[in-house]
Order: C-alpha cells, then structure tokens, then sequence
C-alpha cells in the first residue's frame, strides 16, 4: 500500500484514531486485573458481603460455603471481591481457604478481630505456684493458646500479643488492640495469695464502663461460671493498665489462683484451657450479638 495513502487516512482522521487508542488503553488497564485477580474460596455459610470493608458496613448479599470468587484488592484483611456476573464487595480475608467444618455458618464473631494477651513472658515469670518451676507466664500462654484456636475455628481474627515465651511491656498490648480497632481484648492471667493456699476462685475484670468492657465481662464471666469448676469471685473493677488504656471492650481473667493446691490442680489439668475456651468463645458470641 502506498505510504501517502497511509498518511493521508491518518491525517484525517487523526481525532478518531487517538480516541480509539485511547478507549484501548483505558479498557486494557480497567479489564487486566481481572485477568492478574486470584481466586479464593469461601469457607463459610452465608458469609455477608459488605458495601466497604468492616463488620458494621452495609450488607449487599450473602455466599454460600465452597463458592469460588475473584480478588481485585486487598485492605486491612478484607478482600474486595467479584462474584456473580457484576457484583463487587468485601468479605474477611480470614474467612476464605480455611478449614471450616461443613455447613458452619458465618457470625458476627467471624468477622471480628480478637485481641488475646497473654500475661507476662520473658523475664517476667508472674506469679508463682507453690513449687516455684510452675510459673504463670507458662499457663497464660498455655491457655491462651487454645482460646486462639477455639476462636479461629468459629471464624474470629485472632491477634495474640505473645505467641511465644518472650517479654511483652504493658504499653503496647492494649495500642495493639486500639491500633487494630479489635472488637474485644481478652488478657490471661492467674492470681496469687501472699500466702500459699490462702486464696481461691477466678474473677473477671474490667476497666471502662461504657465501651463494652462490663457487659463483655458480664458475659465471659457467666459461661466461666457455667463451665469452670472452680469457685467464681464475680465481675470486679480491676485498674490495670491494659484495661485501662484500652479503648476496646476489654477484659483481665485472673483464673484460680496458682498458688493455691486446690486451684493449681484445676487449672493446670489439661482440659482446663479447653474450659476457657470454650467460655470465652460463647460469652464472645454473646456479647457481639447484643
């Protein structure tokens, strides 16, 4: 073809040749990440879509268990997904490609991000029991570790600010909880007596009135009651300091007092932690649903 011919045609039509390209480029740049998105599937029943990505958004629809979708972004742990022909949403990074049973449902505590601290570590041994080689920073993380995968099975986030024998200073164990906007902050401890089998019981503390923490309390503390055979000392104020900087709902659980013989039999046993768990999951469950 005759080169002047070419560049006669471009001349001409010049306007409608970038318009061309340009609505190219622009449906390439919108369309390849399409292309780039990963897929995940959804790992629980009715698991809500949401218009932005938190647990208190606008809800657009529902997922069934085992659906696979499309990742287009990801923020704070929630991925902004495509499903069906043209919906666009965000669910819980944390709900997807997980081990869920089948047929489990969604729930307000899997969407939610838990704080579990559990108390001292490091150089910092806590309490001692009666033989002083059993020493608290050892069962706090002990049971803490078995409330963390209790919450994960039924779907929860769940941060711990130790997850190993290491010091952890006070400050940032609540600044985490805060940082993370965390629906409830959760800290393990076991109490002591000035005297060996001088003192008896679990008891559950809180700091704030007003953002949750009593009722959280209130509502740990009961399924404690329930499935913990130690003597229940209540729902006390307790002016600690990962209460008390907390802006979470937020709560101390002093479990049974290490050095009392009675105490540290039960909750050095080991389906103790278990108790606590499971305690916890349920007053958790209660407490969100309010």
């Amino acid at each position: 073809m005759n080169p002047d011919i070419i560049l006669n045609y471009i001349k001409r039509n010049l306007i409608q040749l970038v318009i061309g390209l340009a609505f190219f480029i622009l449906t390439f740049i919108i369309i390849q990440p399409l292309f780039k998105a990963k897929q995940v599937i959804i790992g629980l029943d009715q698991t809500v879509v949401r218009t932005s990505n938190n647990r208190f958004a606008g809800k657009l629809g529902t997922l069934d268990q085992g659906k696979k979708v499309s990742v287009l972004s990801e923020n704070n742990d929630w991925y902004r997904i495509r499903y069906g022909k043209q919906a666009i949403g965000w669910i819980p990074a944390w709900n997807t490609g997980r081990g869920f049973q089948k047929g489990q449902v969604a729930s307000k505590l899997s969407e939610s991000t838990i704080v579990i601290d559990p108390g001292h570590g490091g150089n910092d041994s806590g309490a001692l029991a009666i033989n002083p080689k059993n020493q608290e920073k050892v069962y706090t993380l002990r049971t803490s570790r078995v409330i963390e995968k209790h919450l994960q099975q039924a779907g929860a986030k769940v941060i711990m600010t130790r997850d190993k024998d290491v010091f952890v200073d006070l400050a940032p164990r609540p600044k985490m909880a805060n940082d993370l906007k965390a629906d409830a902050f959760i800290s393990i401890h076991y109490d002591s007596a000035a005297n060996n089998n001088d003192g008896t019981g679990d008891t559950t503390y809180y700091y704030h009135k007003n953002n949750g923490s009593l009722q959280l309390a209130k509502d740990i503390n009961q399924e404690i009651v329930n499935n913990v055979p130690l003597y229940n000392r209540g729902v006390d104020f307790g002016d600690y300091e990962v209460l008390r900087d907390n802006k979470r709902p937020a709560i101390l659980i002093e479990g049974g007092y290490i050095n009392t013989k009675k105490d540290f039999k039960e909750l050095s046993s080991s389906d103790y932690p278990t108790k606590v768990a499971n305690s916890v999951t349920i007053g958790l469950k209660t407490f969100l649903n309010r």
